[in-house]
């Protein structure tokens, strides 16, 4: 959520980053609403205030003249005491409204991007920060696709998914099962070996933390919602694991705080059609480590970048050829302020796979969770917030299948073998 003074104070660039952003005309609109509520809140809120002092010192004269027996003008005075009251729960239940009025507004912008985001509206218009091809065309003219090599070698099977569940839900099942639990494994230790905290999450969630990191109000048709219970399945670890800090107060020195954590992850990818959903190229069910940082607003930008540098050391150990996309402001998340979205070759389709994006959320969730930190001089600050896949598992098994197919197997990229306890799939 953005500031309220940011909104009042740098008005300008807040309308040219939403514009960035590509957000309708309405949300361009709400800029000078918020603004104007805002005024109502704090006239609202002086009103009141007088109020309550006005009471607060006729309370005490009223004190006074009870001792100095004089209960007939205490009594006046005590009448004064209770009219009062009543215009006060009127101010008081205003105020609430015109809270909730200025916040149901609030959350509806989207965060602003840096001033590195490249303009346009779509993926086409994102800028390639970094590419290794690798050898592309090291392989045969008729590879097989990863959902026709799963059946071949009985890696995973989406028919038993759909029985189970329905379509989206893939079940991995002998060395495709390892190989799955080999590289959750690789990334975690990867993740802790970089100085990371291990967090082992719930999977479910209430309203107050998808608030909290920005999955609702804007992506709540993409999430599992238990309707019962009025939890949420998680659409990725960073959701628990950031909230873990919501309403929390961390000193300097407690800076960077890195944490990790494997989860399943949940979403329910409604409107997905054609040729981008086959196989596991996007399923409601998928695997992933994902790391979250909390940090102090002057390094989250250096933060960031070393957090890129650890997802493409990933991609590079596995010997996948990916490309590092910074994305334009049209093609950004919501609450994302910078985001690099990584992307691995599929050989077989000659196509390129999402498998991470790694984001800068600066203030946004923070201001939302109010999570907190005591600066130098001992004043409350707003924390930066960052995440990033490292990585999601869907793809990296489709590529890994795709692009190490030999006629008599798939080849075991060298960093998981300890892991998975061979070194191909046949």
């Amino acid at each position: 959520m953005l500031e309220i003074g940011v909104i009042r104070g740098e008005r300008e660039r807040v309308i040219e980053g939403l514009k960035k952003k590509r957000v309708s005309e309405d949300q361009i609109l709400l800029v000078d609403k918020i603004v104007a509520k805002d005024d109502e809140r704090k006239s609202n809120q002086t009103q009141l205030d007088a109020l309550l002092s006005e009471m607060n010192n006729l309370s005490k004269e009223i004190g006074d003249l009870f001792k100095n027996g004089q209960a007939s003008q205490a009594n006046e005075l005590k009448n004064r005491v209770a009219d009062l009251k009543e215009v006060s729960k009127v101010l008081e239940s205003q105020a609430k409204q015109i809270s909730e009025e200025l916040e149901n507004m609030l959350i509806t912008l989207p965060n602003l991007p840096h001033s590195s985001v490249p303009n346009g509206s779509k993926a086409e218009d994102n800028e390639i920060f970094k590419q290794w091809n690798g050898p592309l065309d090291d392989i045969d003219q008729e590879a097989l696709p990863h959902w026709e090599l799963a059946e071949k070698y009985q890696i995973f099977s989406l028919a038993d998914g759909v029985k189970l569940t329905g379509a989206g839900f893939p079940v991995y099942k002998g060395k495709g099962a390892k190989l799955q639990r080999a590289l959750i494994s690789y990334f975690l230790d990867e993740a802790t070996d970089a100085g990371f905290l291990e967090i082992l999450p719930p999977h479910m969630v209430n309203e107050s933390s998808a608030r909290a990191t920005g999955q609702l109000p804007d992506k709540e048709g993409q999430m599992y919602h238990v309707t019962k219970d009025d939890l949420y399945l998680i659409p990725t670890a960073e959701v628990p694991i950031t909230n873990l800090y919501r309403d929390t107060i961390i000193q300097l020195s407690d800076f960077p705080v890195k944490m990790t954590g494997y989860t399943p992850c949940f979403r329910r990818e409604a409107g997905s059609y054609g040729a981008d959903v086959k196989g596991l190229n996007r399923v409601h069910q998928f695997d992933k480590v994902e790391i979250v940082v909390l940090e102090h607003p002057d390094k989250s930008y250096e933060t960031l970048m070393q957090m890129v540098e650890h997802v493409t050391k990933l991609v590079e150990a596995l010997g996948l050829p990916y490309r590092i996309l910074r994305l334009c402001g049209g093609d950004m998340s919501f609450g994302s302020a910078l985001t690099f979205d990584f992307e691995v070759y599929s050989k077989a389709q000659k196509r390129w796979l999402e498998v991470s994006s790694v984001s800068n959320f600066e203030t946004f969730q923070s201001n939302r969770m109010m999570l907190r930190f005591k600066d130098e001089n001992g004043k409350n600050r707003l924390a930066h917030t960052l995440n990033g896949s490292a990585l999601a598992l869907a793809r990296i098994v489709a590529t890994i299948l795709e692009n190490f197919q030999t006629k008599d197997g798939v080849i075991i990229p060298d960093v998981l073998r300890k892991y998975t306890g061979f070194d191909k799939l046949n």
